[in-house]
Parts: C-alpha cells; structure tokens; sequence
C-alpha cells in the first residue's frame, strides 16, 4: 500500500509529470524534446550555474541542491508523483545514481537511465586516479579535464613535467582548482560548447604547448571533443575509466527513450 501511495493512487489518472535529474550536457536538449512532447517537468541539477543551462518554459521546474539522503528523494516522490524518473545524470555521479536506486528499486518505481553514446577512439585506460603513478608522463605538459573535485588525486599521482587544467566556469570549481596547487596561468575557467568544434580547448592546448590530456570516459560529445582533438594535434591521451554502473534501472540513448517516454 505504501508503494502504491507514493506513485499512483487506485482510481487516479496517470499524471503528466517527470522527474529528471541531470546536468549541464545532456540535459537541456532532453529537457527540451520531453516538454516539447508535453510533458510537466520538473529537473534537479545540483548548482544554480547548472540551472542557468536550461531555458525558462511554463512546465518547467528546476530544482537546484543536491539530494542528500533517501528522506530527501520520497519527498520529491510524495510532492510531483512523477510517472517515472530519469536519470541522466554524468556517469561519473555515481553517488546519486546508486542513491536513486536505493529509494526507488524497493518500491518498484518506473524509472529510465539516459544512455550516453559510447565514443569509439584510442587512448591509455586506466580505472582509479592513483593508477597515473604507474604511467610515465615525465617531460610532458599535461592538460586534466576531469573536473576540479578530481584535481587534487591526479596531480597527488601525476608525474608530469607541468600541469594545467579546464575546470567550469564558476566559483566553487575554481576554488577547488586553485585549492590543489595549480597557478592562475595554468587555468581556464569556461563553459565547453559541447554543440561546437572544441575552438576554445584547441586553443588552449596550442596556447599552453600541451602535449597530453587526461579526461574522463564519460561517452557523449564530451569524450569525443578529445578523442577529435588528440587525434588531430597528436596528442597523448588518458582515459579515465567509467566507473562500474550501480544499477539505475533500464538504459536507453535519446532518441529510443524519447519514443518510449512518448506523450503524457
């Protein structure tokens, strides 16, 4: 009884509602067709610089915050009753992914998981950041895009003759950034266009005289924004590993879970 309470009352209509917990990549487009196909949404992103991504729509509502515990997701389960949730959180969130499950895999809820594009390329894989310690990187100028909360455990293991770094383009991750040691010249503080050509992170890489990136093997556009641009200024590549998923219920790309999701 408990389980049907928090989802769909004997006797009430499906409802209309979403629940979609995402960031900044591919988020907004999948915000976009699902209120597009009619949908009320409702979208949790942990920052207000992540909320800024998503454009204003009378259906819409972001929820900015991290969602800290299970009390914290029922009460959103309890107050929207989403027809299902979607997780298209980075594949590097496994704290929330695995927090999702938890709550929902007990009560059965009709969940989806946003699968991203695997990206086909080369580069040296490896599965925890400590593991750099084991790679020679003496003599090259190394270039982390991995984000700033990671900084600290690759440039602990890094060997690299210079390091430099692309963290997002607001406070926190440039205090982390700032935090772990690296200089304010060896920083870039932006917003990848992951729609684009990778302009700004080409320049970067000619500008600081790189001659390896280290990032993270998130698929997507992102992952290949650097498969593309190793290959085309010939570059050493690293590859942090995925890592292992934590269950999030069934995984589609886009384009099958929009046509699953379909119209309210």
């Amino acid at each position: 009884m408990h389980q049907r309470s928090l989802h769909q009352p004997d006797g009430e209509a499906p409802t209309d509602a979403l629940w979609l917990l995402s960031g900044t990549g591919e988020g907004p487009p999948l915000a976009a067709a699902l209120l597009a196909a009619g949908w009320r949404l409702r979208v949790s992103v942990v920052s207000p610089e992540a909320a800024r991504a998503y454009e204003a729509h009378p259906r819409l509502q972001l929820q900015v915050g991290a969602l800290v515990d299970a009390a914290t997701v029922q009460a959103v389960l309890q107050e929207l009753r989403p027809r299902w949730v979607i997780d298209a959180t980075h594949p590097f969130a496994v704290g929330i992914s695995a927090l999702l499950e938890e709550v929902l895999a007990p009560l059965q809820y009709p969940r989806w998981r946003l699968a991203r594009a695997a990206v086909r390329g080369t580069g040296e894989r490896f599965s925890r950041l400590d593991q750099l310690r084991q790679i020679d990187l003496s003599g090259e100028r190394l270039l982390l895009a991995i984000g700033s909360r990671h900084l600290p455990a690759a440039l602990a293991a890094s060997n690299a003759a210079a390091h430099f770094a692309r963290v997002l383009d607001r406070p926190a991750s440039l205090q982390l950034a700032l935090a772990a040691g690296l200089p304010d010249a060896h920083l870039a503080c932006l917003r990848p266009d992951l729609a684009g050509s990778g302009a700004v992170e080409r320049a970067l890489c000619r500008h600081w005289r790189i001659s390896a990136v280290l990032c993270r093997q998130s698929g997507g556009r992102g992952e290949a924004l650097w498969q593309e641009l190793t290959q085309a200024l010939g570059l050493r590549l690293l590859l942090l590993e995925r890592p292992a998923d934590p269950g999030r219920g069934d995984a589609l790309p886009l384009a099958a879970l929009l046509e699953k999701l379909g119209r309210p």
